[in-house]
């Protein structure tokens, strides 16, 4: 979810609940203790440089039971960022404390912002010599093809 889109939903709620994956929600007292941007320059295991860039919400749970975040105040914050920041408009990633600091990603189910289960992979594959993915081919049989069988064009 991208930040555009954060700030569309939340003159449309009410209250700022956000909730993981297994329906366990961040407790309501919770804080955004954090709105930046996180900008990411590494290369891979392939020798190729990349860069990528989020905007990074740290969500942090404190011991004020009446703290209640609300959506015009995370608003508020998002915009701070943006003018001060100079925040972009990309994905989400969320900071949440469990057994260590969890990334997740962001979306939204119509009522609840919900904490994305994130992973990581290898980015140059083809070069670095682990497993290739393996295909089911016979998911592939629809695909429309540009040869004709048999044709020995591929």
């Amino acid at each position: 979810m991208k930040l555009s889109e954060v700030k569309e939903i939340l003159p449309t709620l009410e209250n700022v609940a956000f909730q993981l994956e297994n329906g366990t929600f961040v407790p309501e007292h919770f804080h955004v203790t954090e709105v930046g941007m996180i900008t990411k320059n590494f290369i891979d295991c392939g020798g190729v440089i990349r860069n990528e860039k989020a905007v990074n919400f740290q969500l942090w749970n404190a011991n004020d039971f009446e703290h209640r975040l609300k959506p015009s105040k995370l608003l508020h914050i998002i915009n701070l960022s943006e003018n001060k920041l100079g925040i972009e408009d990309s994905e989400i990633e969320v900071e949440y404390q469990s057994d260590t600091i969890g990334k997740y990603g962001l979306e939204f189910n119509g009522k609840n912002f919900i904490l994305t289960s994130k992973s990581t992979t290898c980015l140059a594959q083809d070069s670095c010599g682990s497993p290739k993915q393996k295909i089911n081919l016979a998911a592939l049989k629809n695909e429309t093809s540009c040869c004709a069988p048999n044709s020995a064009c591929c």
